[in-house]
């Protein structure tokens, strides 16, 4: 893994959102969205963490909270393409081997959770980490906006773990067929920086564009995508009534 045991972690946040616009900025008991995922990204405890964004308010609403904000450019395609340019702002000498990309909409997410998605990366066949949750709600089973990890349970110690998986495909199909738990992918990802920096440079691939999946371009290409089971799905906040369930979840913790 290299000299650093410590990952990069990266929060990426972008103002354009159609169905709740400016939702990094949105209110919850008196902080900005951001904010509580820059907290609980921080709690994780592996390292320094970052919120790469392209608008100046995101920025300042973070630095005003103690956090440590990094402008990119705003014409980046997804969240790892501009996790990509700002780990190579904030560490050009290349220090860090590994980067930790945190969504900026799931202010619910376990400071574990985030722990979890590097954990794979403690092998070193592994590229990519990343993390999902047995789903035990029939509904979930069958939708479409669920995304199931189709992954071969890792051996460990003599045996064949549950909570540990290679992924061999994601698919919003249910999958896979007959008995036994199917997973629920949550969208933490852990990379190796040469991971990172292959990925990008990758043209879609013709499977990523079918499912809307783009973890499948990596996939697609061989790169090895290694999975920890965790208890918890976090929130995403996308629309006005996930942004109210957040302030519910978010004030019987406090």
């Amino acid at each position: 893994m290299g000299d650093r045991k410590e990952a990069l972690v990266m929060v990426p946040a972008r103002m354009a959102s159609t169905r709740l616009p400016g939702k990094p900025l949105a209110d919850i008991h008196g902080e900005p969205m951001i904010v509580h995922v820059w907290r609980r990204a921080s709690e994780a405890g592996i390292g320094p963490v970052f919120v790469a964004t392209d608008d100046a308010d995101i920025a300042a609403a973070v630095r005003r909270a103690g956090g440590e904000a990094v402008m990119t450019r705003g014409d980046h395609e997804n969240g790892s393409s501009r996790i990509h340019e700002a780990v190579g702002l904030v560490d050009p000498g290349r220090a860090f081997d590994l980067v930790v990309n945190v969504q900026g909409d799931l202010p619910t997410v376990e400071p574990a959770s985030v722990a979890a998605a590097f954990a794979p990366l403690a092998d070193p066949d592994v590229d990519i980490g990343t993390i999902a949750a047995i789903i035990d709600n029939e509904a979930d089973r069958t939708s479409e906006s669920v995304v199931k990890i189709v992954g071969s349970p890792k051996r460990v110690g003599g045996s064949h773990s549950e909570r540990q998986l290679r992924a061999l495909y994601f698919t919003r199909a249910t999958a896979p067929w007959g008995a036994g738990p199917l997973y629920h992918h949550i969208g933490l990802y852990a990379y190796r920086r040469s991971a990172l920096e292959r990925y990008v440079a990758l043209p879609p691939s013709p499977l990523e564009i079918r499912e809307r999946l783009e973890q499948l371009r990596a996939i697609e290409a061989g790169m090895r995508i290694d999975v920890e089971v965790v208890d918890a799905v976090p929130l995403g906040v996308d629309t006005p009534a996930d942004l109210e369930r957040a302030r519910s979840l978010l004030a019987e913790s406090r």
